[in-house]
């Protein structure tokens, strides 16, 4: 039986350590290519994300971010190791649970994705109608999305009418409309030029603020750089932290 003295000499347990929000464990991931070539990106891949953390994946154009981030919605999955978003594993989750998953997630893409024929409202809307809400709240959570955007007045306007900015601040609202606790960003600055991307950028950084975790895949070094956060660079088919003023 331990002594008094070995029980005091013993360090007091801490309270127990929160489960991260996203761990990606030992994975090996690959796609094909337009051509038909398996092209491998990655065969020993790890990554944990706090609950409200910032992170940014960085890596040259085709170096493989966008396929970590599908591995995360589960657009993709692993040949090897595990993936864990929340509750939802790579291993155990079925397909007709991954749209209870991609509720949890905001997903914003460089290319934007908007319905062509639908308004800023329109388009935001769709994401909630989609998970079966109700009009009435629809209506009150749409706007309340616009608005945390920066958008309210454009709620009417075609993707045609309005400028590359606003049209990923319409990206934005309907990530965000769902709550997520979880925001995965696909370059989402790519085809802004520097001061628009600037704008986008305090925005997200500005929404994480507000409890949100974020991860953004970019090569926009420059960001990374104006809007330090932890650097995650994909290096031969490997994650490596680096500081981002090294940059």
């Amino acid at each position: 039986m331990d002594s008094v003295l070995d029980r005091a000499a013993a360090p007091a347990a801490g309270p127990p350590r929160e489960r991260p929000l996203v761990e990606i464990k030992n994975v090996a991931v690959g796609y094909t290519d337009p051509t038909g070539h398996r092209v491998e990106v990655a065969s020993d891949l790890n990554l944990t994300l706090a609950r409200g953390e910032m992170a940014y994946l960085i890596g040259p154009t085709g170096s493989g971010k966008s396929t970590i981030l599908k591995l995360l919605y589960m657009d993709v999955r692993p040949a090897g190791g595990l993936v864990r978003v929340g509750p939802y594993a790579s291993d155990t989750t079925k397909e007709k649970d991954v749209p209870h998953l991609r509720r949890m997630l905001g997903v914003v893409f460089q290319d934007f994705q908007l319905l062509p024929d639908r308004s800023a409202y329109e388009n935001v809307a769709f994401a909630l109608y989609a998970t079966g809400v109700r009009r009435r709240e629809v209506k009150e959570r749409a706007l309340r999305a616009l608005a945390s955007v920066g958008l309210s007045h454009r709620a009417k306007a075609r993707p045609s009418e309005m400028s590359g900015g606003e049209q990923q601040r319409a990206c934005v609202a309907r990530a965000l409309v769902n709550d997520p606790l979880l925001m995965l960003a696909d370059e989402p600055t790519g085809n802004l030029d520097p001061r628009v991307a600037d704008e986008v950028q305090r925005l997200l950084v500005r929404l994480h603020r507000q409890g949100m975790a974020l991860l953004m895949a970019t090569h926009d070094y420059r960001l990374v750089k104006a809007f330090p956060a932890r650097t995650l660079a994909l290096v031969r088919g490997r994650l490596v932290e680096v500081d981002p003023e090294s940059l």
